[in-house]
């Protein structure tokens, strides 16, 4: 019995027109990142594990996929009973295993795997810098655009396998960074006509300083991670998370000001200035956003709106200044299409200390639905070709081969049917296509230098010389 084909959960197939499209999201992207001055590298799609385990918080180190090495594993019982172990590991009560057993379960479990699928683009970055510091001119602009993985739970916009696309600044402190990331993200959704965009701000030292101002500056991650899952779980599933990690509520009693916090920016800004007054941290977080919004005000943005969200934290570990997230317009049911921010002690992970840096990303996936279901992909982005020469014969076909030949060095997508089939089928063939145009010779056209060209849409036909027929297919 023949096996039925299929693809693994969260992955995706995409057909000529799919990929047309993403490419040409891909190079506005990548129009934009170099008009900002930053540089393209790659990295591996899979990374030593103790790269990427850690950097990422505990929720997202669940997210890792661990490549399974080749190879038989054979195990001596004599030294432990590792199924024993694991029993005891999945009870919860790992304090039943034993120091020797824990060793050579840690030992088995290196030998099973030892490298992972890349989660995101920004901790590989974080280790080329590091391994290639003596070849790299700093600051360092870089962008990169590759797939990710994740095993997530798939839905609308959520996949297991996605690309990203990164841009990111090494060596520099100055806030310039952030206004100019800021204008980076409203440069793109204004060339992909996107309106309404909006680009929301915060400051992990605001939340640092939030965390110290209700006494739970111990549980700042939990902290953090709870209020990231805001705009999915609500204010109510928001408090009862930071109940269940052991935020007394004494402290949700003093945070309940932002679950409200309305106003202008500016207006925002005043408001935490007052709640966090007796925070250092957080009055310093205050000054960093003063300086990125009234700037990126000064200057102005295009299609996109800039908004300061006190709620936004971003459950990755690695931020430590300001950060992003990016909301599709309101018209549309999507999760965040962009997010990043400041990282200082990224590279420090990875030995390199005193090396900040910040960066965002683009969501192509998503990116991608949004435009799909706001009818915005221009009609000219296809994978086709402009005209498909007919298959009369063999002479007829050589004297077109001649033609394409000189079509495709100007530039111009055409092909030839490949076989001498009835024209009938080789009309319908680039109808299916959606190919526009046919091009037919026969002995009149060889005779004449000339190409009979008919537009398949409105059914015209007219003979025309090979430099009109690179005019109009131009």
């Amino acid at each position: 019995m023949a096996q039925k084909p299929s693809i693994p959960k969260g992955t995706r197939d995409f057909s000529p027109l799919e990929v047309a499209k993403r490419n040409y999201i891909f190079s506005i992207i990548k129009t934009n990142f170099e008009k900002f001055g930053y540089q393209p590298i790659e990295t591996p799609t899979f990374e030593n594990s103790e790269t990427l385990m850690g950097k990422y918080g505990e929720e997202g180190d669940r997210l890792i996929f661990k490549i399974l090495n080749s190879g038989n594993f054979f195990y001596n019982k004599s030294k432990i009973e590792l199924p024993k172990a694991i029993e005891a590991l999945q009870a919860n009560s790992a304090e039943t295993i034993s120091l020797e057993q824990r060793v050579e379960l840690n030992k088995f479990t290196g030998r099973i795997s030892e490298k992972a699928l890349r989660y995101d683009l920004t901790v590989p970055f974080a280790r080329y810098v590091v391994q290639h510091q003596n070849e790299i001119e700093f600051p360092f602009k870089r962008y990169q655009i590759q797939p990710v993985w994740r095993a997530d739970n798939p839905q609308k916009g959520r996949f297991r396998e996605f690309y990203q696309c990164d841009a990111d600044v090494v060596g520099s402190n100055s806030l310039w960074q952030e206004v100019e990331l800021v204008q980076l993200y409203d440069g793109v959704f204004s060339a992909l006509g996107l309106e309404g965009v909006t680009i929301k701000i915060n400051n992990r030292k605001i939340l640092s300083g939030i965390a110290e101002v209700i006494g739970a500056s111990d549980k700042l991650i939990d902290f953090t991670v709870a209020l990231d899952k805001l705009d999915k779980i609500g204010e109510d599933g928001v408090k009862k998370e930071m109940l269940a990690k052991g935020i007394a509520e004494s402290a949700l009693e003093k945070v309940q000001p932002l679950f409200n916090f309305t106003g202008t920016i500016s207006e925002k800004i005043e408001k935490l200035s007052g709640l966090l007054a007796s925070s250092a941290e957080g009055m310093k977080g205050v000054e960093e956003l003063k300086f990125i919004c009234g700037n990126v005000i000064a200057l102005g943005l295009d299609k996109s709106i800039l908004d300061l969200d006190v709620t936004l934290a971003r459950g990755l570990n690695y931020y430590t200044g300001a950060i992003f997230e990016v909301a599709a317009p309101k018209t549309v049911a999507m999760g965040s299409i962009g997010g990043g921010g400041r990282y200082d002690d990224l590279t420090g992970i990875f030995g390199l200390k005193n090396m900040s840096g910040v960066g965002i990303s683009f969501g192509l996936d998503r990116i991608y639905l949004v435009l799909d279901e706001l009818n915005l992909f221009p009609e000219t982005v296809t994978s086709t070709s402009k005209a498909l020469f007919l298959n009369l014969g063999q002479e007829e076909a050589l004297y077109s081969m001649k033609a394409i030949m000189q079509l495709r060095k100007a530039g111009i997508k055409v092909e030839m049917y490949p076989d001498n089939a009835k024209m009938g089928k080789q009309f319908q063939y680039a109808d299916k296509r959606g190919i526009p145009y046919a091009v037919i010779v026969g002995g009149d056209e060889m005779a004449n230098s000339q190409f009979a060209l008919k537009d398949l849409v409105s059914g015209e036909q007219k003979k025309v010389s090979l430099d009109e027929l690179r005019e109009i297919l131009k």
